[in-house]
């Protein structure tokens, strides 16, 4: 590069490499150069197979409640005798696995096998096929794989989904139950195959370019795309990881995980962190839910983590159990070394109620961290490590990651470039050349700016989606992922997510998505807690608290309807692992964002125009 300016992370731990063209193009990326990475993941599995067979991998409640456990060198050998079955069964890269499960056991060792061999597989959210509703997605999803067999932990609650889309020559392998319309095979007698010298040939073919997954967005289409995923993808992201956080070569990591593995921050970058680094994975089978949070927490009074991730959400129910029980929050903190929080924005106030616990834990508390990525990078894209003392900024680019900064709209557009990003969509050219610029940089789609001007080194903040921003009536362009965060923010933990509404409009008003725990607090445990006098007033003085601070309409939320009924995976409004679609939202609840406008008594008004 020339012009390059050098600055440094971190107390100087992070050397970074700045060029500014002539037309405000930024370039930055790290002076360094990432190191080498394995050929594939597997490779990693069986050299920590070979090194300490009985080292715990996996674990999972079973049906009594007690963990299953297994080790590296049980699951070495398990997912040798899968790859020999799958390749018997003509599965290759244009027939792939299809995989219709929960996170457990049995799903990992049929995604590793089939990735031992060069087979590709795709993990989608259950929920495309037990959604009751309209199958459209999966027929879509199925139309664009071709896939030669589909698992399915159980098969019953599948079956009809599999039979309504799939062809019966897909071949169905299960845990339990069977298909009497198909070839059914057992799990188990997978896990019985001789591994044979064809798989052994096969595994030694698999290099950097051999597609491992195929991972599905469908980002603000609604409608879902093969991310390819390629094992130098998988493994270059690893050595991002590794570079960034150096405790994880210091001890291997335990990690208590819920995400679902068909999403690339946990089915890529937790899922082969623990492999990378010979760590323990445990399955967590809660969810940030009132209904399954405590399955999370009875997890983690049991297991200690050394690195956790969770949605702001989830860390609010956590946080409402640990502030009471002081032996669950000395278990979680015991050897815990950093927080991670992704999938929305945290407020104010949630952070410092994580981090007011961690204190008091941990001498001078625990890095809480986020960063910034996507399913076509990897995920690991920016990031830090380092402890800050609020929410929102993202960090820098990883190392070996080339961020590109576009002026665009007044805006700075993101784009990526690293050994780390997907080749494209599967059997989607078109779709795959729009998503790159002439330089090769993909494009994010997302606008960041500096969290100090013009200084990289103090990192960035996330400043929307370029394509949920609007413009009001007076042409005014609203920057909505900065201006959700901000209204959560202050909306002091009464709520955990907002949808802004206002394209074309004077003012700009919101759909709110309720922290139910906390508004029932408010109502005192009462039936109708929306309607309640010392809830909506609550709501309101924080609402008008946010109005009357902002600078100007574009950054002014003046009304705002709380949402009853939760939002729908089905309809595009939220994905399975909690982030929230904006316009999927104002698409599908069209009735409420034209009620914002309408003398709607729902509608909660901040009082404002007498500020100062």
């Amino acid at each position: 590069m020339q012009g390059l300016t050098v600055q440094r992370v971190g107390a100087g731990k992070v050397p970074l490499l700045s060029e500014t063209r002539s037309d405000g193009t930024v370039l930055i990326r790290q002076a360094a150069q990432l190191g080498d990475w394995p050929r594939c993941i597997t490779e990693r599995f069986m050299h920590w197979a070979k090194v300490d067979p009985d080292r715990l991998w996996m674990a999972e409640r079973g049906a009594d409640g007690a963990w299953v456990r297994m080790t590296y060198g049980q699951g070495a050998q398990a997912i040798r005798a899968i790859g020999s079955a799958l390749l018997q069964s003509g599965l290759s890269v244009e027939r792939p696995l299809l995989i219709l499960s929960g996170n457990s056991l049995s799903h990992a060792l049929m995604a590793l096998g089939a990735q031992h061999v060069g087979i590709p597989s795709a993990a989608l959210s259950p929920a495309y096929a037990l959604s009751g509703e309209d199958r459209g997605k999966l027929a879509q999803v199925v139309a664009q794989l071709t896939p030669g067999m589909v698992f399915a932990d159980h098969a019953a609650k599948f079956l009809p989904a599999i039979d309504a889309v799939l062809a019966t020559d897909v071949v169905l392998v299960s845990r339990t139950g069977r298909s009497e319309t198909r070839l059914s095979l057992d799990f188990d007698s997978l896990l019985a195959t001789a591994p044979t010298p064809e798989a052994d040939a096969a595994h030694a073919t698999v290099g950097p370019d051999t597609i491992a997954k195929f991972l599905f967005t469908s980002g603000t289409t609604g409608s879902p795309k093969a991310v390819i995923q390629t094992q130098g993808m998988l493994c270059s992201n690893q050595a991002m990881v590794a570079a960034a956080y150096d405790f994880l070569s210091e001890e291997p990591p335990v990690l208590v995980d819920w995400a679902p593995w068909n999403h690339t921050a946990s089915g890529n970058k937790v899922f082969n962190m623990a492999i990378f680094h010979g760590g323990t994975y445990y399955i967590d089978d809660g969810r940030p839910t009132p209904t399954d949070i405590g399955k999370t927490i009875r997890t983690l009074r049991e297991v200690a983590p050394t690195w956790y991730f969770n949605v702001p959400v989830g860390y609010q129910f956590l946080l409402d159990a640990m502030e009471t029980d002081e032996a669950l929050a000395d278990t979680f903190f015991s050897r815990l070394r950093m927080l991670m929080y992704a999938g929305a924005g945290m407020s104010q106030p949630v952070w410092d109620r994580l981090a007011a616990v961690a204190a008091r834990k941990v001498p001078g508390g625990v890095p809480i961290v986020s960063g910034l990525g996507a399913t076509e990078t990897g995920p690991f894209a920016l990031y830090y490590s380092d402890k800050k003392d609020r929410p929102g900024n993202i960090g820098v680019p990883a190392l070996g990651v080339t961020l590109k900064l576009v002026p665009q709209e007044g805006k700075l557009e993101a784009r990526l470039k690293s050994p780390s990003i997907t080749p494209g969509y599967w059997r989607n050219p078109a779709l795959t050349a729009a998503a790159f610029d002439e330089e090769g940089f993909y494009k994010l789609g997302d606008a960041l700016r500096y969290a100090e001007p013009g200084k990289p080194s103090a990192g960035f903040i996330f400043d929307g989606r370029l394509a949920e921003n609007f413009k009001l009536a007076t042409g005014t362009w609203v920057a909505v992922g900065a201006l959700r965060a901000a209204l959560v923010n202050a909306m002091g933990g009464l709520i955990s997510d907002a949808v802004i509404a206002g394209e074309e409009k004077d003012d700009l008003r919101a759909l709110l998505v309720p922290n139910w725990a906390a508004l029932r607090e408010l109502a005192g445990g009462g039936e109708d807690v929306l309607s309640h006098p010392a809830v909506r007033a609550a709501l309101a003085e924080r609402l008008s608290a946010h109005a009357r601070a902002a600078t100007g309409s574009a950054a002014r939320v003046v009304a705002a309807l709380v949402l009853e009924e939760p939002l729908s995976f089905d309809r595009g409004e939220v994905t399975d692992k909690g982030s929230v679609n904006q316009r999927a939202v104002l698409r599908e609840r069209a009735d409420l964002v034209a009620a914002l406008w309408d003398a709607d008594d729902r509608v909660i008004a901040a009082d404002w125009k007498g500020r100062r």
